[in-house]
């Protein structure tokens, strides 16, 4: 049987209320939310945070190969995949490439991993953004997706990849040049006349190779930029009633390369053993993939599911948005920029900066962050062993609250962290407000760039708070009581430094 092993969706924390949009120019906007990547992200840290999700959901299971979606890369020539595969720690001879440019590169990635063989983790991550006021600012969204694709031999397959269906032709309907950040869009109505029936017909091919009827669909997922053409083309698959998930644009937007396996996780994650779910993605034609869930669904819970992200968020004032996506420029710190990374040195400490990996002596236990060849507990040379430490939570002793040091989106919050089970280390905050954090605040470990200089990006590892949905809205750290290091929760307190 081969089909999905694991899937999971990462939805940035920050969301900007449409509505915000209209209020500072008098038109555009709307009504809902959109998802909005912050300013240490883009599409290689989203990646990598959707990709670990995957993989706690799936620990036993093995990796053959890493390939990356996106219409956005960090990189142009170099290899983003790479970086993504660094931050796992996958083996060596595991190839990891990129095949993005293109909206359709995440449904038609994820295709090939299906039709192919050997364990495969597609990811796809997008950021989408526009001129102030137009459409795709206020419809777009940020976000990424991975999905282990494997049979029986890679791990208990959760849903069973039971056939597709394809349509290409080709038309104008969005694009954008080499160094363009907008997209140009044709006039709607003409996109219409082309998407529906493609998409009708990829429908009944799929349906037809899987044998099935549209009333034997359990959950349906419509993906596609063209708002107009998912509406049209939805009114005509011939679901039952109650078929159609959430396509999250009234609260996440639309992630672009991203969306169809976000919103295959989301069906995932709504579905019980033994139901069908069909995606359809609209992009320079159509795509239908089916899948039908299997017993091992109902043993598999989500490490984070996407409904969990979606309500756990805050909102981020438009002028904010607009510093961070390069529309508006703002004064910056009167401090000097910092320089390059070192490619040498980066490469010297792989494991350390991309997968935050320690070490611990052998014979005391001691842990070391960052690695250290001598032991702080005896002094003993050379031996340690890895401590990876990505994954393991941590409590906040103290912090600090630093207005002067250099920052794309100051001020930067700095706390002193005390990992579960031992280590400790400063470390930068992120996806909080300053005047939130709180000494035993409870904090996870997350995939960031600390900067870009000479068009190198500096990626790291940042600090966030451990949150719940019920209590991110408000703004607050929401941090749950959740036991320190010593087995008792830390009363938190608002005390720390400031300069």
């Amino acid at each position: 049987m081969r089909g999905i092993v694991s899937a999971a969706g990462y939805v940035p924390f920050r969301r900007l209320q449409r509505s915000e949009i209209a209020k500072t120019f008098g038109s555009g906007g709307g009504k809902g939310t959109r998802s909005v990547a912050s300013y240490d992200e883009d599409t290689t840290t989203m990646g990598v945070e959707a990709a670990r999700l995957a993989l706690r959901g799936a620990p036993d299971a093995s990796v053959d190969a890493l390939w990356f979606a996106t219409a956005d890369p960090a990189y142009l020539d170099k290899t983003n995949a790479t970086a993504i595969h660094a931050a796992l720690r996958l083996d060596g001879d595991r190839p990891a490439l990129d095949l993005g440019g293109a909206l359709r590169s995440g449904v038609g990635t994820l295709r090939v991993a299906l039709d192919g063989a050997g364990s495969t983790l597609v990811v796809s991550a997008d950021v989408r953004t526009g001129l102030p006021t137009s459409g795709d600012e206020a419809a777009g969204g940020d976000g990424a997706a991975a999905v282990l694709v494997g049979d029986d031999t890679t791990g208990p397959v959760v849903a069973e990849y039971l056939a597709a269906g394809s349509a290409t032709d080709e038309f104008l309907d969005r694009w954008r040049t080499p160094g363009e950040r907008r997209s140009k869009v044709w006039e709607e109505r003409f996109g219409e006349t082309k998407y529906v029936p493609l998409g009708e017909q990829a429908w009944q091919a799929a349906l037809k190779a899987a044998e099935l009827t549209p009333g034997e669909v359990d959950h349906l997922v419509v993906a596609g930029m063209h708002g107009r053409a998912v509406k049209a083309l939805v009114k005509r698959l011939g679901t039952k009633d109650g078929a159609l998930g959430d396509d999250l644009t009234a609260t996440v937007g639309n992630p672009g390369t991203a969306q169809a396996a976000l919103l295959l996780t989301a069906a995932l994650e709504a579905a019980g053993p033994g139901e069908v779910i069909a995606l359809v993605a609209l992009a320079d034609g159509a795509d239908v993939l089916l899948f039908r869930t299997t017993d091992a669904l109902g043993a598999r819970s989500a490490a984070r599911p996407v409904a969990e992200q979606v309500g756990a968020a805050t909102d981020v004032p438009y002028g904010k948005f607009l510093t961070w996506r390069g529309m508006v420029t703002v004064e910056p710190p009167r401090r000097p920029e910092p320089a390059r990374v070192s490619a040498s040195a980066a490469g010297r400490s792989e494991d350390w900066k991309f997968a935050f990996v320690g070490s611990r002596d052998r014979s005391t236990g001691a842990l070391h962050l960052p690695p250290s060849r001598v032991s702080m507990s005896g002094g003993a040379l050379d031996d340690m062993e890895p401590a990876p430490m990505a994954d393991v939570p941590g409590t906040i002793v103290t912090f600090t609250i630093d207005k002067l040091a250099y920052s794309p989106s100051p001020p930067i919050v700095f706390a002193v962290v005390d990992f579960d089970g031992g280590g400790r280390f400063p470390v930068e905050l992120t996806d909080v407000d300053a005047a939130d954090v709180q000494i035993g605040d409870r904090v996870e470990m997350t995939f960031r760039r600390l900067f870009t200089a000479d068009g190198i990006h500096d990626y790291f590892w940042k600090a966030r708070p451990l949150r719940t949905a019920a209590a991110s809205r408000g703004g607050g750290a929401g941090a749950p009581e959740q036991p320190g290091p010593s087995g008792s929760a830390p009363k938190p307190t608002r005390e720390g430094g400031e300069r």
